[in-house]
């Protein structure tokens, strides 16, 4: 098999910085991560906006339009991007292909104090409800609903006193949910959530779904970035991790040309996206802004 330019680069850039694979491993326990931001594209930037503040309780955070490059972004969450999970909103403008937020990806999950006032609230203008507030169980003391906003996105609401990371949740679903643990797992010991209280943190949920073999990605969600100390040694370890269970390495370690903001990219053994960033780096970006 002949190496493509690309996979010539990525083995370079990580030859440069090869540890052995238990010290990879090992390091990657030790590393400072926490999830710093989910990227959907939306159909209409301002309506969603709209909803995510008035409903859900979330605050622009920040906005840029790009009208020779016909798209524009926000950035909306509970609180500042330097220590909260946030997401990114993406419009093109008078884009060909329509929003299609497929079935790959699940749902989000976000905590309130009042489930049934929010929950009212949505219904009473025009939201969609697809599962009314109720525990899991009967007689189980966990309360949630379902909403969808207005691009189709599904979001779990979850009863629970006062957190410092509201936007809890991502889920996803894959096919082969043991061999998913032990990519997360591996990949780092914490992906599935990181710190000792889930109640307190972003998690990411693997769902796996008996009798479905397939779904379909869509254009919606694009990706989860997560901090890391060294990108250098994360992709090293990811690359361990790849040739064992799947996945890819997609994008090498190393800056961005415009931003000199070191990042990699990979994929999941389901497809999906994750891009690990330099946590100093990610900061004096956001100084910037």
């Amino acid at each position: 098999m002949v190496e493509t330019k690309h996979e010539q680069s990525i083995g370079s850039s990580i030859a440069a910085h090869t540890v052995p694979r238990e010290d990879g491993l090992e390091w990657v326990k030790k590393d400072s991560r926490r999830f710093l931001r989910a990227n959907i594209r939306v159909s209409d930037l301002d309506h969603t906006i709209k909803f995510y503040t008035e409903f859900f309780g979330m605050k622009v955070l920040s906005r840029k339009d790009f009208p020779e490059e016909k798209y524009s972004n926000a950035v909306v969450g509970f609180g500042p991007q330097e220590t909260n999970f946030v997401l990114g909103l993406t419009s093109y403008h008078n884009a060909m292909d329509n929003l299609d937020v497929g079935t790959a990806f699940d749902h989000f999950g976000i905590t309130t104090q009042d489930i049934y006032n929010t929950v009212e609230k949505i219904r009473a203008n025009g939201g969609v409800i697809t599962r009314e507030p109720r525990p899991l169980t009967e007689g189980g003391t966990s309360i949630f609903a379902f909403v969808k906003d207005p691009n189709g996105y599904s979001f779990e609401l979850i009863q629970r006193p006062p957190t410092p990371e509201p936007l809890c949740q991502i889920c996803i679903n894959v096919f082969d949910i043991d061999r998913s643990i032990e990519f997360y797992n591996k990949y780092t010991i914490a992906m599935l959530g990181y710190g000792s209280n889930f109640t307190e943190t972003t998690i990411i949920e693997l769902k796996y779904n008996y009798n479905v073999t397939q779904c379909t990605r869509g254009n919606g969600y694009a990706q989860v970035a997560i901090g890391t100390n060294d990108v250098y040694k994360s992709a090293a370890a990811v690359e361990l991790v790849t040739k064992e269970l799947g996945g890819k390495l997609i994008r090498p370690p190393g800056p961005i040309p415009k931003t000199k903001t070191k990042i990699t990219a990979s994929l999941d053994t389901d497809g999906f996206q994750t891009v690990l960033v330099d946590n100093q780096d990610y900061l004096k970006e956001l100084k910037k802004q």
